[in-house]
């Protein structure tokens, strides 16, 4: 229980430093949140849990490909801020990357690559 609640704190840390960072300044806020903090973080907690290999290397292989489709809602979110507002602007993006990530999955599997 004790490793479960260093986990939840050293994650929510991270979330909280990237917002705190975005506070200060765009640019390095971005930068932080541009980190694959997450990812280390996840790959940390699989190796120190003790998990396959295998499943630690699926891990990074599969955030690649889903990372892909996102990128276009890191464009739209700005452009729709300023037009519809937070909450329409997060809406709309959402929606376009599950979109995005259909499409980008039915190209990929053309060359082999299952996402879903």
């Amino acid at each position: 229980m004790t490793w479960l609640i260093v986990k939840y704190l050293l994650t929510a840390g991270v979330v909280v430093l990237v917002s705190e960072m975005a506070k200060r300044s765009d640019k390095l806020g971005g930068l932080i949140a541009a980190l694959p903090l997450v990812t280390f973080l996840t790959l940390i907690w699989l190796y120190v849990e003790q998990q396959p290999t295998e499943k630690i290397a699926n891990h990074a292989w599969y955030t690649f490909w889903y990372v892909i489709p996102t990128l276009p809602m890191f464009l739209a979110f700005p452009l729709l801020l300023e037009r519809v507002g937070f909450w329409w602007a997060l809406s709309a993006s959402v929606a376009i990357s599950i979109v995005c990530f259909i499409l980008f999955s039915l190209i990929v599997r053309q060359f082999g690559i299952e996402l879903w």
